[in-house]
Protein backbone atom coordinates (compact mmCIF):
# COMPACT_ATOMS: atom_id res chain seq x y z
CA UNK A 1 0.00 0.00 0.00
CA UNK A 2 1.25 3.63 -1.19
CA UNK A 3 0.23 7.06 -0.75
CA UNK A 4 -0.48 8.93 2.00
CA UNK A 5 0.68 7.54 5.44
CA UNK A 6 -1.97 4.61 6.31
CA UNK A 7 -0.17 4.29 9.96
CA UNK A 8 0.95 6.83 12.26
CA UNK A 9 1.99 7.23 15.66
CA UNK A 10 1.50 9.94 17.57
CA UNK A 11 -0.32 10.91 21.01
CA UNK A 12 1.09 7.59 22.28
CA UNK A 13 -1.16 5.53 19.79
CA UNK A 14 -1.46 3.90 16.33
CA UNK A 15 -3.11 5.45 13.78
CA UNK A 16 -4.52 3.17 11.08
CA UNK A 17 -6.33 4.59 7.78
CA UNK A 18 -9.47 2.52 6.84
CA UNK A 19 -8.11 1.60 3.73
CA UNK A 20 -4.84 -0.33 5.93
CA UNK A 21 -7.32 -1.49 8.08
CA UNK A 22 -9.47 -2.95 5.48
CA UNK A 23 -6.38 -4.20 3.35
CA UNK A 24 -4.24 -5.68 6.45
CA UNK A 25 -6.76 -6.65 9.14
CA UNK A 26 -10.12 -7.01 7.42
CA UNK A 27 -11.28 -10.10 9.72
CA UNK A 28 -9.59 -8.70 12.85
CA UNK A 29 -11.04 -6.90 16.14
CA UNK A 30 -7.71 -6.33 17.54
CA UNK A 31 -3.40 -6.73 16.82
CA UNK A 32 -0.85 -8.42 18.53
CA UNK A 33 2.39 -5.50 18.73
CA UNK A 34 6.12 -7.21 18.30
CA UNK A 35 9.00 -5.52 18.49
CA UNK A 36 11.70 -7.33 15.61
CA UNK A 37 14.73 -5.28 15.58
CA UNK A 38 14.53 -1.87 14.56
CA UNK A 39 10.85 -2.56 13.13
CA UNK A 40 7.24 -2.93 15.03
CA UNK A 41 5.38 -5.78 13.67
CA UNK A 42 1.15 -5.63 13.85
CA UNK A 43 -0.36 -9.20 13.47
CA UNK A 44 -4.24 -9.71 13.15
CA UNK A 45 -5.72 -11.53 15.73
CA UNK A 46 -8.44 -13.61 14.18
CA UNK A 47 -9.94 -15.00 17.34
CA UNK A 48 -11.57 -12.54 20.24
CA UNK A 49 -10.37 -15.38 22.91
CA UNK A 50 -6.45 -14.55 21.56
CA UNK A 51 -6.54 -11.23 23.10
CA UNK A 52 -3.89 -8.36 21.55
CA UNK A 53 -5.00 -4.42 21.50
CA UNK A 54 -8.44 -3.66 20.14
CA UNK A 55 -8.64 -1.66 16.72
CA UNK A 56 -11.18 0.93 18.17
CA UNK A 57 -13.21 2.82 15.39
CA UNK A 58 -11.85 6.48 15.36
CA UNK A 59 -14.25 8.29 12.65
CA UNK A 60 -17.33 7.80 10.81
CA UNK A 61 -14.99 7.52 8.30
CA UNK A 62 -13.75 3.83 9.79
CA UNK A 63 -10.73 4.67 10.38
CA UNK A 64 -9.39 3.09 13.70
CA UNK A 65 -6.81 3.90 16.53
CA UNK A 66 -4.73 1.28 18.12
CA UNK A 67 -3.71 2.31 21.92
CA UNK A 68 -1.18 0.01 24.07
CA UNK A 69 0.54 2.66 26.78
CA UNK A 70 1.79 -0.28 28.15
CA UNK A 71 3.58 -2.00 25.69
CA UNK A 72 5.16 1.46 24.26
CA UNK A 73 6.01 1.74 27.70
CA UNK A 74 7.55 -1.06 28.34
CA UNK A 75 9.38 -0.55 24.66
CA UNK A 76 10.82 3.26 26.15
CA UNK A 77 8.64 4.76 23.49
CA UNK A 78 7.50 8.21 24.62
CA UNK A 79 4.06 9.26 24.17
CA UNK A 80 5.70 12.52 22.59
CA UNK A 81 7.02 10.38 20.12
CA UNK A 82 6.25 10.73 15.98
CA UNK A 83 6.35 7.82 13.61
CA UNK A 84 5.44 8.24 10.05
CA UNK A 85 7.01 5.72 7.74
CA UNK A 86 7.46 2.78 5.30
CA UNK A 87 4.73 -0.63 6.03
CA UNK A 88 4.74 -3.75 4.25
CA UNK A 89 3.31 -6.87 4.71
CA UNK A 90 5.61 -9.67 5.63
CA UNK A 91 3.68 -13.29 4.76
CA UNK A 92 6.35 -15.23 6.48
CA UNK A 93 5.54 -13.65 9.89
CA UNK A 94 2.16 -12.45 8.90
CA UNK A 95 2.44 -9.29 9.77
CA UNK A 96 2.41 -5.58 9.03
CA UNK A 97 5.75 -4.04 9.04
CA UNK A 98 6.88 -1.21 10.22
CA UNK A 99 9.54 -0.19 9.40
CA UNK A 100 12.48 1.72 11.36
CA UNK A 101 9.95 2.37 13.89
CA UNK A 102 11.95 1.88 16.72
CA UNK A 103 14.66 4.02 15.18
CA UNK A 104 15.84 6.70 17.36
CA UNK A 105 13.59 6.13 19.88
Amino acid sequence: MTGTAPISFRDGRLYVSRAACDAYFCDSGSVALLRRGGDLLVLPVRHAAGGGYILKIRNSAGDRVITAPDFFLAEGIAETAMWNGAITWSDDRAALALHGFFADK
